[in-house]
């Protein structure tokens, strides 16, 4: 198996953080020198390990935005 290789572009934001320091992130990362996409996934507190997790164009994190706005006014 090959190594994986990644460059995080940017940090976006976590949205939560286990009693262990592991934090769910969503960053905008490069994998295996590939074109950069949005990342959802579980990181160590230092860094260094990754969960698995989910990758989205531009496109499909709009078409989740639009879907979670959607669940927020069913809520209401």
């Amino acid at each position: 198996m090959s190594d994986l290789k990644y460059d995080i572009a940017k940090k976006v934001g976590t949205i939560a953080q286990s009693p262990k320091g592991w934090e769910k992130q969503l960053n905008v990362i490069s994998w295996n020198g590939r074109a950069p996409k949005y990342d959802l996934r579980d990181w160590s507190p230092d860094g260094t390990k990754m969960g698995k997790g989910i990758t989205l164009s531009l496109e499909e994190l709009k078409s989740l935005k639009r879907l979670l706005s959607h669940m927020e006014e069913l809520d209401d």
